[in-house]
């Protein structure tokens, strides 16, 4: 029985502790072994913490009404700190760091009843939509073990899908939820703009990064919702709560929506024909289940947004590398920082205060500029990714080529997702389409600011309407 739970839902896993059918221990047992078996190929868990997740379990009993009761889970190893589980920040020069306390979100996850099993491989500092850090080596996805799992929460999304867990913890700065989930074939919530406390750390100036889930049904990322968001004080944005528990809009019929369709990306990059097929098709389901669709999108086509994203995505990582050396207790040593992350940190020294405060302000004005399209619509629904998950190893650049080409590369993948993280709205991707070759193919739906509830409701509509529980990689089938 614990083996076939690994492929049911956190919902289901916790209410089989709680109605006593099988124990935390069983089903933290099953986790750790299911990691063991396909770890050595997938590369998703970088840090095991086994003892103390079995130690964690012996202690919830039969009953326990917490929502994630006996659980197994997985962090992120980006951001979120854990006391006493290291965190690397996928580079070497974290040395072996152990936070000596939980962040907010990772606290609230533990008193949930969630047991973490292991952290999760990201690429260096998050910054590519590819897991491949040089000191922990490339995820691998479990659909197609030569291609990416998307990034950078690759190694949680690929924990999920395998089957090692049900639920796994996320974050996302330019679709660092969303694109593995595409890849990967899950439900990915990009959550509003400080829906989901930082806390105790301070937000970055563009405030472009929230945490969030990968899971595999509407159902689990609701329930994550309800047990992360919330205002913490001192917190830099305050969206207003939900009228009622996001598990609530799960199951809520979402009404008659007006809903636009594109498939032209921000940059005008040229979109696979699987992904737009992906767009056509949802947009046909919708339309067969009531809702008013048209192709109309925001006034977002900009080239010179990526420019501008860039920009402060420079600032943003170098000044995080610096304040690597805050938690590390003195400066990072950057021989032991891959050169894009080198090139980052030398480009963000070099880039004047002005530059950087200008490229923040220009974000703001193109989001006065799109936001303003949903007071006519509800929902904007576009491809996550432009691409089908692209094989490993895609992203290097030639030699000769500066490490910076990687950014501009990355472009080509992953123009839909990074604009919804500069206006700050809520984002989900969904696991609606399949490629040719059978590999999972995502679509985004972006709603109104603070329109996570509208976006939930209509999630589990379309999951009710066209299940994609039943699909999941050949590895996750075998091990159930």
């Amino acid at each position: 029985m614990p083996a076939e739970l690994m492929t049911t839902s956190a919902i289901e896993q916790a209410e089989t502790v709680r109605s006593g059918e099988v124990s935390s221990r069983e089903l933290v047992e099953e986790s750790l072994a299911a990691i063991d078996r396909m770890n050595g190929e997938v590369n998703a868990v970088i840090t095991l913490a086994a003892e103390r997740a079995l130690a964690e379990a012996d202690r919830v009993e039969a009953g326990d009404e917490r929502p994630l009761a006996g659980v197994p889970i997985v962090i992120k190893d980006l951001l979120q700190l854990t006391e006493g589980i290291r965190t690397a920040f996928g580079t070497e020069a974290s040395g072996e760091f152990v936070s000596p306390f939980d962040t907010g979100l990772v606290a609230k996850l533990r008193a949930a009843g969630a047991i973490i099993v292991g952290k999760t491989n990201t690429p260096e500092f998050g910054i590519l939509p590819t897991t491949e850090p040089h000191r922990f080596g490339a995820t691998h996805n479990p659909w197609d073990l030569g291609r990416t799992p998307g990034g950078s929460s690759g190694g949680t999304a690929a924990a999920v899908a395998s089957g090692m867990v049900a639920f796994g913890h996320g974050n996302d700065g330019g679709g660092s939820i969303r694109i593995p989930a595409s890849c990967c074939g899950l439900v990915g919530l990009k959550p509003s703009r400080g829906r989901i406390s930082l806390a105790p750390l301070p937000e970055s100036a563009p405030m472009l990064a929230t945490d969030g889930f990968l899971t595999r049904t509407v159902a689990d990322t609701a329930l994550g919702m309800d047990i992360g968001s919330g205002y913490e004080w001192g917190d830099s944005a305050w969206p207003p709560p939900p009228s009622a528990p996001f598990a609530d809009a799960a199951r809520r019929d979402p009404g008659t929506l007006r809903v636009g369709f594109t498939t032209v990306p921000p940059n005008e990059v040229e979109v696979h024909e699987d992904c737009v097929a992906a767009v056509q098709e949802t947009a046909k389901l919708l339309e067969s289940l009531g809702h008013e669709v048209e192709e109309a999108a925001p006034a977002w086509v900009n080239p010179a947004i990526i420019e501008m994203f860039l920009s402060i995505w420079v600032a943003e990582v170098g000044a995080g590398i610096e304040a690597l050396g805050g938690l590390i207790g003195g400066p990072v040593d950057t021989s032991k920082i891959e050169p894009l992350s080198r090139e980052l940190l030398e480009g963000a020294r070099a880039m004047p205060s002005t530059e950087a405060l200008n490229g923040i302000l220009a974000l703001r004005g193109f989001t006065r500029s799109v936001v303003g399209w949903w007071a006519d619509h509800d929902v904007l629904l576009t491809p996550t990714l432009a691409q089908p998950p692209m094989p490993l190893g895609w992203l290097e650049p030639e030699p000769g080529e500066p490490a910076m080409k990687m950014l501009d590369t990355a472009g080509y993948f992953t123009p839909f997702t990074p604009p919804i993280n500069a206006t700050g709205q809520p984002a989900i991707s969904l696991p609606l389409h399949e490629s040719g070759d059978g590999l999972p193919i995502g679509v985004q739906f972006v709603g109104p600011p603070a329109g996570e509830e509208l976006l939930l409701s209509l999630a589990g509509q379309l999951e009710t309407a066209a299940p994609w529980a039943d699909r999941r990689p050949a590895m996750a089938a075998a091990g159930a």
